[in-house]
């Protein structure tokens, strides 16, 4: 008998604290951690547990960050071919300390999971790294599948949930990517306070720069020092603005209340089959 999804979830942790490696799926609370590891996707989280910003939607802590470990890359590789994964996500905690924001971290990591499991897709949620082309220059060299860069909010909102954050500067991230021939993808959270005619700018925004994927969901308050919920939205409105962005031009939405950047990452971050290739 094959284990069940607590099992397995248990089993996966283990073998991650084991290898003393980091997943944004239990350090941001992700409500569908157990569903997607048991489907062979995972979000793995490098260069700490640390974040040199203070984003308040967010539960991954603040303050003093470790030096770069340079064996992680070897060890998410171990992982991902040990997990069997179909699919990783490789996102970070914002490293504004580093010089190169953390690019090399990610570059690194991509090219050792690409080395151990070949067929393994990989899609990676990168952080603005201060407006440097350079910085996403090391990252798309590696060759990811996907590039994601959440917009997370629309830009009235950005002082007070993405204090340090520049809507603007998340924009031509996605841009610059889409450039270089790269699928790109983003997402954004509900709840805050926006309005929805901000929403719907923002979304005009997005495809205006070529952003092909899209990920909707309700912002939940992960803890009391968090912002607080403002809306809960009905799963029709998150309905209506899926078939809105598909109607805008935006190739895959997934658009629902638990909905999360990385839910279904490898359903939703497959272009192989409408003959895309990425340089």
């Amino acid at each position: 008998m094959g284990l069940s999804l607590n099992g397995r979830y248990r089993l996966l942790r283990n073998r991650l604290r084991d290898l003393q490696l980091h997943t944004v799926c239990e350090g941001a609370a992700c409500p569908n951690r157990n569903e997607c590891w048991n489907a062979g996707t995972a979000t793995f989280l490098i260069l700490g547990d640390r974040c040199t910003r203070s984003c308040r939607f967010c539960n991954i802590p603040s303050g003093e960050t470790s030096a770069a470990d340079h064996d992680e890359p070897r060890r998410i590789a171990d992982a991902v071919a040990a997990m069997g994964l179909a699919y990783a996500v490789v996102t970070s905690v914002t490293r504004d300390d580093l010089a190169d924001g953390g690019a090399s971290a990610f570059a690194d990591t991509i090219r050792a999971i690409r080395k151990r499991s070949p067929e393994c897709r990989v899609e990676v949620l990168v952080p603005d790294f201060q407006g440097s082309f350079a910085s996403l220059e090391a990252v798309l060299d590696a060759r990811p599948h996907i590039v994601n860069h959440n917009i997370e909010t629309v830009p009235s909102l950005y002082p007070r949930v993405r204090p340090g954050a520049d809507y603007g500067r998340s924009l031509r991230i996605l841009e610059q990517a889409k450039q270089r021939g790269f699928t790109t993808k983003s997402g954004m959270m509900l709840g805050l306070g926006e309005e929805g005619s901000e929403v719907r700018s923002v979304l005009r925004d997005l495809r205006s720069v070529g952003c092909e994927i899209l990920t909707v969901g309700q912002y939940l308050r992960p803890s009391p020092r968090n912002l607080p919920v403002e809306r809960y939205y009905r799963p029709e409105e998150f309905e209506s603005l899926r078939s809105e962005a598909h109607d805008l031009g935006f190739r895959r939405v997934a658009a629902g209340p638990l909905v999360r950047s990385s839910y279904h990452a490898a359903g939703y971050g497959s272009e192989r089959e409408n003959g895309e290739q990425n340089p």
